[in-house]
């Protein structure tokens, strides 16, 4: 196995154990163009589910403050979207390192 491709692939299947911190360090810390590229592909794709989080934040704030109502839908429509985000961003993730390990 060549080198690059390993620390490729780990950029992509971080997501399971160090999350944004790997891609960082391996592009910051690697030479060659072709780790760092999917680095940061992986550093990017790893920050999608945290695109509803203001989402989240502001209906906790709404719900702290008094409400609108007796269920926070705001609240939990959001969380159902980052859980559904992480998991796509997860199978994307795992799918691409793989690739990248078989590439010939």
């Amino acid at each position: 196995m060549d080198t690059k491709r390993i620390l490729s692939a780990l950029c992509y299947f971080s997501i399971m154990f160090a999350g944004i911190l790997f891609p960082l360090v391996a592009y910051f810390a690697s030479e060659d163009e072709d780790v760092k590229i999917h680095a940061k592909k992986a550093l990017l794709s790893h920050l999608i589910p945290l695109i509803p989080l203001p989402l989240i934040l502001i209906a906790v704030f709404i719900d702290m403050s008094g409400g609108t109502g007796d269920f926070p839908v705001l609240m939990f429509s959001s969380a159902i979207l980052m859980v559904i985000l992480s998991f796509i961003v997860l199978i994307w993730n795992l799918v691409k390192g793989i690739k990248v390990l078989n590439i010939k």
